[in-house]
């Protein structure tokens, strides 16, 4: 398991376009997932020892974001081919028994990822209502190992986009798994 970082925040990049299935087989697009006041997307994956660490965190904050105007997608790109864990079956498991309240969606051709220039599991890109990037950061400052005080990052930077339209100037970047490329 290799960790890496992803690159900084490019404000005002345009967020590229999707239309994945979810782990129901429902097709879910950018413009219908856009909340009144911004978007998350994030990539995550079932196996990664970061995601698992911020998980429920993770999803008591986005419930927290939805209740401000900020909608979420989890995008899950990995090849599962090594890593059986990333199966669509699991994913389905994994979205069922922690009732995630964001589509889990599967990248299988990796395209989304590509668009995105995602890196890593996690990697976060918060958008403003006009499809902007504001966020590319951390979700807080734990690595695997779950920090006491967090400092909440991605919930602090997206609430101010959900008032402002723009996220913090400073922001820490994310670290976690490589993306799992097909060969």
């Amino acid at each position: 398991m290799a960790s890496i970082n992803p690159p900084a925040c490019n404000f005002g990049w345009k967020a590229p376009e999707f239309n994945l299935p979810d782990v129901n087989g429902n097709l879910v697009n950018l413009q219908e997932s856009m909340g009144p006041k911004g978007l998350l997307v994030m990539f995550i994956c079932n196996h990664c020892p970061y995601v698992k660490a911020i998980l429920p965190r993770l999803i008591k904050d986005v419930e927290e974001l939805k209740t401000l105007g900020i909608n979420t997608v989890a995008i899950m790109s990995n090849d599962p081919s090594d890593y059986p864990e990333d199966s669509p079956e699991n994913m389905k498991k994994i979205a069922e028994a922690l009732a995630f309240p964001f589509p889990y969606l599967l990248d299988e051709t990796q395209q989304i990822a590509k668009n995105y220039d995602a890196v890593c599991t996690p990697d976060f890109f918060g958008f403003n209502k006009n499809f902007e990037l504001q966020y590319r950061g951390r979700f807080d400052e734990s690595r695997k190992e779950t920090a006491p005080e967090s400092t909440r990052d991605l919930f602090r930077a997206m609430r101010q986009v959900s008032q402002t339209g723009h996220g913090p100037k400073d922001q820490v970047q994310s670290i976690g798994c490589s993306i799992k490329w097909k060969e």
